[in-house]
């Protein structure tokens, strides 16, 4: 059976840009070296007021708006992100309160930047099996916030930003691949990769939150072969072609690595939905807000199948195949 059906989608950014010529003044780097690199040439950092959770609760009211329901018929919300607002309780919590939707479901989900396929997977789950009727699956970061601005092989990789849809529980009749919803998911970790990608610090560890540290030659390695893989998989899974593909929305860590699987999986690069150079890493945000960009600019339509992608710290990584 064909999953949940995807309503609307909704994105929100810090109104603050940061151009790679600031940070060029700040630390040891230059626009050059940073866009031949990465492809990234601005961030949007979270000023003052600006939080995981008010750019979560921003970016699920324009999902609702997108998706023309009223907050009240949410009764599950999930939200991904490794920079939460408060170690406990969980942010979905605040957006809950903050959308006046109390009384359902509410948690986090922390797998990083795959965050938020995780998060679309669990909800999928929890919705085919009467859970709630509706969900709100958002991806919200405050990345700037765990970097070492004086670290310039990581500050210049991320910025921030919130990305939701909103899910339907599916109605039991349509199915097959030509049907909307959710057509299938695959999801991986390897805890044995911890050391490549992670933040050092924690409450259990050192009582503080710590900064992000990362092996990017390593992590470019394990991402292209990882991605190229799981989304084999979803592709055999579902009995759907490379080339019935209408659009890729991967997570936007590197131009690099979304060159190469794409290249990898023989999928034209005009297909894959590019970000990065406006919003840098954006972590668990990144795949929704994408999605949120291609569908208001026109780009993916009504009816189109749609693949989502990422992975991140942990290491965690996987592939969702939607029809629209």
């Amino acid at each position: 059976m064909t999953g949940s059906r995807l309503l609307g989608t909704g994105s929100a950014l810090p109104d603050r840009i940061v151009t790679n010529a600031e940070l060029a003044a700040r630390v040891e780097t230059s626009d050059e070296w940073i866009v031949e690199r990465t492809g990234i040439r601005q961030r949007h950092v979270a000023g003052e007021g600006e939080t995981t959770a008010t750019l979560a609760t921003a970016a699920a009211r324009a999902a609702l708006a997108d998706a023309g329901v009223e907050a009240s018929s949410i009764g599950l919300i999930v939200l991904a992100t490794a920079t939460p607002d408060n170690t406990f309780p969980a942010t979905a919590t605040k957006v809950q309160a903050a959308l006046g939707c109390n009384g359902g479901i509410a948690f986090d989900v922390a797998a990083v930047c795959s965050g938020f396929l995780y998060a679309l997977s669990v909800a999928d789950s929890m919705l085919r099996t009467g859970m709630a009727k509706r969900a709100l699956v958002i991806g919200a970061e405050t990345f700037s916030r765990i970097l070492d601005w004086e670290d310039r092989t990581t500050c210049v990789l991320f910025g921030d930003g919130a990305g939701a849809v909103v899910l339907e529980a599916p109605s039991g009749e349509s199915q097959g691949k030509d049907a909307p919803g959710i057509l299938g998911t695959r999801l991986h970790a390897d805890g044995a990769q911890h050391d490549l990608l992670y933040v050092d610090g924690g409450p259990s560890t050192t009582q503080t939150t710590g900064h992000v540290r990362m092996k990017g030659r390593e992590v470019f390695r394990h991402a292209v072969v990882n991605l190229s893989d799981v989304l084999k998989e979803v592709l055999e899974e579902t009995g759907v072609s490379a080339d019935e593909i209408d659009w890729v929305v991967p997570h936007q860590a590197n131009a690099r690595i979304l060159d190469a699987t794409a290249k990898k999986l023989g999928i034209a690069p005009e297909k894959v939905v590019v970000t990065v150079d406006r919003h840098a890493n954006t972590s668990a945000a990144s795949v929704p807000l994408a999605l949120d960009v291609a569908r208001k600019d026109g780009r993916i339509k009504p009816g189109d199948l749609v693949m989502l992608e990422a992975m991140g710290g942990g290491f965690t990584w996987g592939a969702s195949l939607i029809r629209l």
